[in-house]
């Protein structure tokens, strides 16, 4: 582990640290050599092609007291036909992850997939059906 994502994941307990650990294997799995950037007052860790939040990145963690949330920058412009994605926000949208099993469906990784690609300077756009 990084020792910025060490340090945000630290406190968690060990059920929430291993599901971090395993989010961001999933990310990591799907694009090799991804940039981390992690934000420990807020306890997230963003993921992208460079150090910029919003131009550069395309999901993050949240690390939270029973679940992590894997967040899209761009989730609202996502395709998600299997309704994982929840929020408000105008852009920003999460996955909710509380136990290995919501990692563990295929919706989720496509969402990854797509986003990896979405809005990501030199990537090209992955299209799922």
């Amino acid at each position: 582990m990084s020792k910025g994502f060490d340090a945000i994941v630290r406190e968690a307990n060990p059920t929430v640290r291993d599901l971090a650990i395993r989010t961001r294997t999933l990310i990591e799995d799907v694009m090799p050599g991804v940039v981390e950037v992690p934000w420990p007052r807020q306890k997230t860790i963003g993921y992208g092609v460079g150090p910029r939040k919003m131009s550069e990145h395309f999901c993050y963690l949240a690390v939270h007291r029973d679940h992590v949330n894997l967040g899209f920058n761009y989730g609202a412009e996502l395709p998600d036909p299997d309704g994982l994605l929840e929020g408000p926000g105008a852009l920003l949208r999460h996955v909710r992850i509380a136990s290995p099993d919501d990692l563990a469906r295929p919706g989720v990784r496509r969402l990854v997939e797509v986003a990896a690609t979405h809005r990501m300077p030199g990537r090209s756009a992955v299209v799922i059906e």
